[in-house]
């Protein structure tokens, strides 16, 4: 029961944006459509489980979220005027028949297409973000807000505006060309990142990974990458989810425990995904003007042509790591810099530059950072305040993988 139960929602995740996309393409009304998305999911859910998946469960989202739709125009008298239109614009098909999961004429997917409507230029790019990662990744607002470091109320207010902020635009479900189209990649490019992220480690919960969100992040990030075949930036991002994902498998052990990327074994990477990235970052690098996701590539191309962790080359890593920090400040780029800066010139120095991030408001109080000072104390020697700070960076911790993996380094070194 477990299983299908994890099924449904793994399949009602992958559903979403594309039902999503079918009812803004028909009516337009971005808000609304994305509330009756939700209930009919909450439907799906509830009854799935017991009646089983329809044969065809994306044309049975659709009608239901259709009539939801409908039912919630009705239901407001404010909006009489928007009901007549929305009446005339919907086909009867679509509403007393064929049977909810009919096979629809057209399997059209639009995500790319939602995924450029999330990020409309009316929007700050924090709500562009956030809208996205809610509407086309299938995130809840609560692992948002983790990924942002805000209260959830917080982003819960961010992605109610955000979607008044789109029905206001009256924007539509069209792909952007020319000018547009360029000024709008970088902000998609970032969601996908922020997605891919999401699934390679989870903000929260009992599982280190979801790899339907990073999945589905490099399938988006191949669309956009054959929408911009020449965008250097793109073609660095997919190189990176490639390499990155290549080693997935080889991050938990038998029994879900987390393993360090010094720890791993490399014969689990999936060579192909490497070989792919290694191909598409060589190919790109050097074409044009290099950016961050192109270096974070290359970063990952190092990582993944060493053999053995003793035989990775960090002084080559350090040098990708100085160019990405003058591409922009980044709090995360500085402290995994700090890393790579301990394993060329030693535990002190890296130390050193963790301690002037720890003045970052952004980061003082992030697992990461203390888990990172934790990793460098161990490295000089000094086991008990290691031991000290794997507990500290275990209670700050969200993901109930890491916080048994930093809860297990501190034990190693206390009976050490």
């Amino acid at each position: 029961m477990s299983g299908a139960h994890h099924g449904v929602e793994d399949l009602l995740r992958e559903l979403a944006p594309q039902v999503l996309a079918v009812l803004v393409r028909r009516h337009g009304a971005f808000d609304t459509c994305e509330d009756a998305v939700q209930e009919a999911l909450l439907a799906a859910a509830l009854g799935w489980r017991e009646a089983g998946v329809p044969d065809n469960p994306r044309g049975w989202l659709v009608t239901v979220a259709s009539r939801k739709l409908v039912d919630q125009v009705r239901s407001d008298a404010a909006r009489r005027r928007r009901e007549e239109t929305l009446a005339l614009a919907t086909p009867q098909s679509a509403l007393l028949a064929p049977a909810a999961d009919a096979v629809p004429a057209s399997e059209r997917d639009d995500s790319l297409a939602l995924l450029f409507l999330c990020c409309h230029p009316s929007l700050s790019a924090p709500s562009r973000i956030a809208l996205t990662l809610r509407a086309v990744g299938g995130l809840t607002t609560a692992q948002i807000a983790a990924a942002f470091l805000v209260p959830e109320a917080t982003m819960a207010q961010r992605i109610s505006r955000a979607k008044q902020t789109v029905r206001t635009a009256g924007a539509d479900l069209t792909l952007p060309e020319g000018a547009m189209c360029a000024e709008r990649l970088a902000a998609v490019r970032h969601v996908l990142y922020l997605i891919f992220n999401e699934g390679y480690t989870t903000t929260c919960g009992t599982e280190l990974t979801a790899p339907e969100l990073s999945t589905e992040a490099i399938r988006l990030t191949r669309l956009l990458h054959r929408l911009a075949p020449g965008d250097a930036e793109t073609a660095g991002l997919l190189a990176l989810m490639l390499m990155t994902d290549a080693r997935r498998t080889a991050r938990t052990g038998p029994h879900g425990e987390l393993v360090p990327l010094g720890e791993q074994d490399r014969g689990r990477w999936d060579r192909r995904l490497i070989a792919e990235g290694v191909d598409l970052i060589s190919r790109t690098l050097p074409c044009g003007r290099v950016g961050p996701y192109q270096l974070q590539a290359a970063i990952a191309a190092v990582h993944c042509e060493a053999a053995h962790p003793d035989s990775t080359d960090w002084p080559q890593i350090l040098a990708l790591y100085d160019l990405l920090e003058r591409c922009g400040p980044n709090p995360v780029i500085s402290l995994n810099r700090a890393v790579a800066v301990a394993m060329v010139q030693g535990p002190g120095a890296g130390l050193d530059l963790l301690a002037e991030l720890e003045r970052d408001k952004r980061m003082a109080r992030h697992h990461r950072l203390v888990a990172a000072r934790a990793h460098l104390l161990e490295m000089a020697g000094r086991h008990g305040a290691a031991a000290r700070a794997y507990r500290e960076a275990a209670r700050l911790a969200t993901s109930a993988p890491e916080q048994r993996h930093l809860t297990r380094r501190a034990r190693l070194l206390e009976r050490a």
